[in-house]
């Protein structure tokens, strides 16, 4: 049966994550842009959007491989600057109509873009990740790590989820845990994901009730790895 689409409700990416503003939204456009004939601007991109790609492998992987998928990201991202396109006007002015139409404020395409880079090369490290979840699900209830920062992703991060629900991602389809954690822990929007893992907003939708269900089931309907509704309107 198809799991029923939920997600009418697309929180916006929670305040502190990716640009700060409107106007530096837009100027990741431009500087993508720019860049083709500037290479050095890609530093920019590089400054505001390292640390969270760094944090978002750092929590599905170990620190080697956390460390090689956030360099690698952007030097793929760097590789693709002149093919990549963001669907908005020239000058990065992304219109209503269009922000509307893909939920997507101007310079959303960059940060999604730069997780689904991420996203593709953590799945080359399937065995990394798996071992990693299954050392926390072996892991005494009590362990506690210093967490990163103070947002959800402490919750659900591979240093500090509970053994339960180390096993309950171990469980999951790869498909299911990518979009599961492009949420969770790179606090993307809907709409971001599908642009992140080019795929439609249904599937997003029908991929992140069954990965939370399981999360629910395994953790005794609670779900830590919700953080945009009550867990209980999934």
């Amino acid at each position: 049966m198809t799991a029923p689409l939920v997600c009418a409700v697309d929180p916006e990416s929670p305040a502190g994550t990716g640009p700060p503003d409107d106007v530096g939204a837009v100027a990741d456009v431009v500087l993508i842009r720019r860049s083709r004939g500037e290479p050095e601007l890609f530093g920019v991109i590089f400054d505001r959007y390292y640390p969270e790609i760094h944090r978002f492998a750092a929590n599905r992987l170990d620190q080697v491989a956390a460390d090689d998928v956030a360099a690698e990201t952007f030097l793929v991202a760097f590789r693709k600057r002149a093919v990549f396109d963001s669907g908005e006007p020239a000058d990065g002015s992304a219109s209503a109509d269009h922000a509307g139409e893909t939920g997507i404020g101007a310079g959303g395409h960059v940060r999604a873009w730069l997780y689904g880079i991420a996203t593709n090369l953590v799945r080359r490290q399937r065995r990394n990740e798996q071992r990693r979840y299954r050392a926390l699900a072996r892991a005494p209830r009590d362990q506690s790590v210093v967490d990163h920062d103070e947002r959800i992703t402490a919750m659900v991060s591979a240093q500090s989820v509970q053994r339960d629900l180390g096993r309950a991602l171990a469980s999951l389809s790869a498909r299911d845990r990518d979009v599961l954690l492009l949420v969770a822990l790179g606090e993307l929007s809907y709409h971001e994901v599908a642009v992140a893992l080019e795929i439609p907003y249904g599937t997003v939708c029908s991929r992140l009730n069954r990965a939370r269900r399981k999360v629910r089931k395994a953790l005794g309907d609670t779900d830590p790895t919700s953080h945009d509704r009550d867990p209980g309107n999934l």
